[in-house]
């Protein structure tokens, strides 16, 4: 009895004489610090090891606000470098697919609804449902459109960062000059049709409005098929809707710009972007989400000279809702570290940077109000406002198989080489074809 009773107090006196040194190495590391040293000699005590986690996106509008989230995120989590990786939009999907299937994936990651299913599917993407219950997060503080969105099979992959919908751009130095009143909630597509034709100049080069498929489905044919009143894919995810009257005239809405002189043509704005020319004032009016009000209130150009409006109507009003999430790479080596910044990219903190920064709308409910003061030169209200009659983006799980159809085609429809009702109804027997064979 002894002997057991000498062995715990050589033990207790050991632990004893271990955390003494501990402290007092802490402490005098800390300098005059006072109250912190005593955190910081904990920290120190545990010798942490330094891990560091990529994180991967594509729009260099926002590398500003997503650094500031992850050097606030560092600030609380010294152990933890956050190292942002930028790759352009046109290049994001091949390169997230090369990585994925050599292993090589970003340990977080910017998802669409798009995609969110063939990586969720396909076991690329840790599953978040069990950690977002075991740390007491409410999904309700989010858009439920977003969560279901990034949820497959009942199970919750990508947490929600931000939100869009779409609305009518217009360079208001143009309208001004040409004494047509601006744009507002009253109008249908026959005022834009009426006011593009005052707004072209061919003599100028400039065009009233902008077809701009090739740019983005979400901004352009997808709002005017709803619109339409029209489908892009059935709710059963089993059938197009391409091939239907609503459809085709929803599509035929932007072919006609070109026919008519309008817009510019396929060449010219595969030439230069859209955007671009809208930047440029070559273009009076553009279809584009609220995510381009940063780089316009940015621009020497537009930052003055334009504001936005709702989306004209078609026998209804119809926008689509689209928003981004967050997820980790289920081969990531740091899941533990992965999550702390999931975690906090899906908190408060970070939409209200989001938020004050202008770069687009926090998915967090109550921080949206933030995102609309944050540039008083556009009516930005007016994203929130179309929430009322928003669309969820059409999706299936090789969505991006029929989108390539989508783009190749309805360019030809464009351009006047086939008949957009033709290339609507190519478009809608490819699609049907690709669907039957998802599983």
């Amino acid at each position: 009895m002894k002997k057991w009773i000498s062995l715990a107090a050589i033990a207790g006196l050991v632990l004893a004489m271990a955390a003494c040194s501990s402290s007092t190495g802490a402490s005098g590391g800390s300098g005059g610090n006072g109250g912190s040293g005593g955190g910081g000699g904990g920290s120190g005590g545990d010798k942490q090891e330094k891990v560091t986690i990529t994180y991967g996106l594509w729009d260099q509008n926002q590398v500003p606000a997503m650094q500031e989230i992850a050097n606030k995120f560092q600030e609380a989590n010294p152990s933890i470098t956050v190292k942002i990786e930028v790759t352009p939009w046109d290049q994001y999907w091949t390169k997230l697919e090369t990585a994925a299937t050599g292993g090589t994936l970003p340990d977080v990651f910017w998802m669409n609804g798009v995609n969110i299913i063939k990586y969720a599917s396909n076991k690329m993407l840790t599953p978040l449902s069990d950690k977002v219950k075991s740390g007491n997060i409410s999904l309700d503080n989010y858009p439920k459109s977003l969560v279901d969105l990034y949820s497959y099979n009942g199970t919750l992959y990508g947490m929600p960062k931000d939100f869009d919908t779409v609305g009518l751009w217009y360079n208001k130095k143009m309208f001004d000059a040409a004494g047509l009143k601006y744009p507002d909630e009253t109008w249908d597509w026959s005022k834009l049709r009426d006011a593009a034709t005052k707004l072209t100049d061919p003599a100028k080069g400039v065009w009233g409005m902008a077809s701009a498929l090739a740019a983005s489905e979400q901004t352009t044919y997808y709002n005017t098929i709803f619109q339409a009143g029209g489908y892009v894919i059935s709710p059963d995810k089993k059938s197009s809707g391409y091939d239907k009257p609503e459809a085709i005239e929803g599509m035929k809405f932007w072919s006609d710009l070109i026919k008519d002189k309008l817009s510019p043509t396929v060449a010219q704005m595969t030439e230069t972007a859209p955007r671009n020319l809208f930047e440029s004032g070559k273009v009076a009016m553009l279809t584009d989400g609220s995510w381009a009000q940063i780089e316009f209130s940015k621009n020497e150009y537009t930052k003055d000279k334009v504001d936005v409006t709702v989306l004209p109507q078609g026998k209804k009003r119809a926008t689509v809702i689209h928003g981004l999430g967050n997820v980790i790479a289920a081969n990531s080596k740091h899941q533990k570290e992965a999550w702390e910044f999931v975690k906090f990219l899906g908190s408060k903190d970070a939409a209200d940077i989001q938020a004050k920064t202008g770069t687009t709308i926090p998915a967090y409910n109550g921080t949206q109000d933030a995102w609309v003061k944050s540039n008083p030169n556009f009516h930005l209200q007016i994203f929130i406002d179309e929430l009322q009659y928003s669309v969820p983006y059409p999706v299936s799980k090789d969505a991006p198989k029929w989108q390539e159809v989508e783009k190749s085609t309805f360019n030809k429809g464009l351009s006047g080489e086939i008949p957009m009702e033709e290339a609507a109804k190519q478009v809608a027997a490819k699609m049907n074809e690709l669907l039957k064979q998802e599983k």
